[in-house]
């Protein structure tokens, strides 16, 4: 319903532990007006076992739409009760995570990217979720679980979920998971990326949505993936971690609206009066300031005065009380050319990743049904 209003999702930000919190989507929504949002991952137990102090894991801006709020949870009891308590905060779509590995997660029963060994439960999932919201649905999933690594089985997963379900709209991150107890971190990087698994569910499942997600770094890259056919693209660490240079783009180069002429100063301005207007809500020091500055981290990097800079911050946290002061104290670092340069054009140029994984689709996946719906 709410998700009708917005330009479709061919670019998001990808849901990250600890880091796309509210702090951070305030800083990406005053550089981009477009990009798709969404939350960290919110377990469905702590939605449920928090329901009088809700706001604090739920509140948002109502300038951060589209958002997306991603829940995990492995109880369709606790699913129904986390998304009839999220509904009156006006999310754009509810996502449900089946890609996480982190030992936290998947190493806790059947959550997380575990549940992909489960579609039948997913299934049951999703209609639960669907049933007590009024917006869309949306599943984020790897492309297999170790051993369970072949294109059918990920295709067994996606038909029975989305014959089973609303599910219109899966999340694809081209990696599968390794559950054998290597980091998250490693998890991104060793298991290969896959394209040609996302290009064939293109192919094999027309009436679905995909988006594709992982290893993607530029805006080019998202401009190629797109170009190749890709429904949407995810960003998530390069997001994060360099948001001038990647979502300061989003709105040219991949929604065709005017480069729009802020600059990073004037993005600081902004963020100043929210981070000033936080910083201890929740009483105590909830949140911190190091909370709050967070995000910033990456605004300059790899531009001039960003390694002192973040010397100065990591100092001022030691006596600064406010963000204004902190910045007064620490971006004499940052040459005023940075501080008030506006965004630029993306630079032409691709790879032609997308292109090769086209050129090795697995085989067409022939659904059996009757061995499907009743295993």
């Amino acid at each position: 319903m709410g998700a009708e209003r917005y330009p479709p999702p061919w670019f998001s930000v990808a849901p990250m532990m600890e880091l796309t919190d509210n702090h951070y989507r305030t800083l990406a929504r005053l550089i981009s007006k477009h990009a798709w949002l969404y939350t960290e991952m919110l377990a469905a137990e702590t939605i449920v076992y928090q329901a009088g102090n809700l706001d604090r894991f739920l509140a948002y801006g109502p300038e951060q739409h589209p958002i997306v709020l991603q829940i995990g949870g492995n109880n369709l009891e606790n699913l129904a009760k986390a998304t009839q308590l999220a509904a009156p905060y006006g999310y754009d779509e509810i996502n449900f995570n089946c890609g996480c590995p982190s030992p936290k997660v998947a190493g806790h029963g059947c959550f997380g990217v575990r549940l992909m060994l489960d579609p039948k439960f997913v299934a049951e999932a999703m209609c639960v979720i669907a049933a007590n919201t009024n917006v869309p649905v949306s599943v984020k999933c790897r492309i297999g679980v170790d051993d369970h690594d072949s294109y059918n089985e990920l295709c067994d997963f996606i038909y029975k979920v989305s014959s089973q379900s609303p599910t219109r709209h899966f999340i694809i991150h081209s990696r599968k998971a390794l559950l054998n107890g290597i980091s998250p971190a490693d998890n991104r990087k060793i298991p290969p990326l896959k394209y040609e698994y996302y290009y064939a569910l293109l192919r094999d499942f027309p009436d679905l949505q995909f988006t594709i997600n992982g290893g993607i770094n530029s805006i080019e890259e998202v401009n190629e993936a797109r170009t190749e056919g890709a429904h949407g693209v995810m960003l998530g660490r390069a997001a994060y971690s360099n948001p001038w240079q990647i979502l300061g783009l989003v709105d040219s180069a991949v929604y065709g609206a005017p480069l729009r002429s802020i600059t990073r100063r004037q993005v600081l301005e902004q963020y100043q009066v929210y981070g000033d207007s936080v910083v201890g809500m929740y009483g105590g020091l909830k949140p911190s300031m190091r909370d709050v500055v967070k995000p910033l981290l990456g605004l300059f990097h790899a531009n001039p005065g960003n390694g002192p800079w973040k010397r100065k911050v990591d100092a001022a946290f030691k006596h600064c009380t406010t963000i204004k002061s902190l910045f007064e104290e620490t971006l004499v670092a940052i040459p005023d050319w940075v501080l008030d340069s506006p965004i630029t054009e993306v630079p032409s140029g691709s790879t032609d990743k997308f292109s090769k994984a086209k050129s090795l689709l697995p085989p067409p996946y022939t659904v059996n049904e009757e061995e499907l719906l009743y295993a």
